[in-house]
């Protein structure tokens, strides 16, 4: 883990790709929980918001079109909660109309996705996204277990839906020791050498089964990935 995350960090500030249709488009991005599996203090998950930010502005999202949260929050992330979530993304699409770009990242149980003490489950989280993007063109990553619960009711022409794990399956790499989840250190790495977003979650999804394998687990965490008929030729940055 600690190589991918140096090879990760080294990306970062290489050149940044040529990117075009991004520059308006609304970014969410949220770390749901501040734990470990373990219960132990962990910064797993704010490290891969905060690394998204990176990478996504160097693929030609602005950074006036992000909106980031947190259960620590700081100087560029506001404090993790459903209402706030809601507000801001309302708030971001009607300034950025060019689509919108969700990254949520957290642990997740069989009723939804952790947010900050709490569970937001995929109906309600279905009802925000509809609500600020409707039918622009929609790029939305859920990274946490049992993630694919969401797929099917945000599924759409207009969206890409990319989720950790299946409906029915955990996914790994959250301990205290980690610096990314196996799903996000994957999507990083994989990023910089990818062209378009449905060629990096076919990356990300080899790179997960990689190290599930190398760990030996006993039920992979299959990451679900479904693409709208419409959105195709949205999904390209070079």
């Amino acid at each position: 883990m600690r190589k991918i995350a140096l090879a990760i960090l080294m990306c970062l500030f290489a050149a940044p790709a040529f990117a075009a249709g991004f520059s308006d488009w609304a970014v969410l991005l949220v770390a749901g929980d501040d734990h470990a599996h373990s219960g132990a203090q962990s910064q797993v998950f704010d490290n891969a918001r905060r690394d998204l930010a990176a990478s996504f502005a160097g693929i030609g999202f602005s950074r006036n079109n992000m909106v980031q949260f947190s259960v620590e929050p700081d100087k560029e992330a506001q404090e993790t909660g459903t209402t706030a979530i809601a507000n801001a993304l309302w708030d971001v699409t009607d300034r950025a109309k060019g689509g919108c770009l969700i990254y949520f990242t957290s642990h997740g149980t069989g009723d939804g996705i952790v947010t900050n003490g709490t569970v937001l489950g995929p109906d309600l989280f279905s009802k925000m996204v509809d609500n600020s993007c409707g039918k622009r063109p929609s790029i939305v990553v859920m990274s946490a277990c049992f993630s694919g619960q969401f797929v099917p009711v945000l599924a759409g022409d207009n969206r890409m839906v990319f989720t950790a794990a299946r409906p029915d399956r955990t996914s790994f790499g959250c301990g205290e020791q980690d610096h990314y989840t196996f799903f996000d250190g994957c999507f990083l790495q994989a990023l910089p050498g990818s062209t378009d977003f449905a060629g990096l979650a076919d990356k990300t999804r080899a790179c997960v089964s990689k190290q599930e394998q190398e760990l030996g687990v006993d039920y992979p965490s299959e990451p679900q990935l479904y693409i709208g008929k419409a959105i195709a030729a949205n999904l390209r940055w070079k």
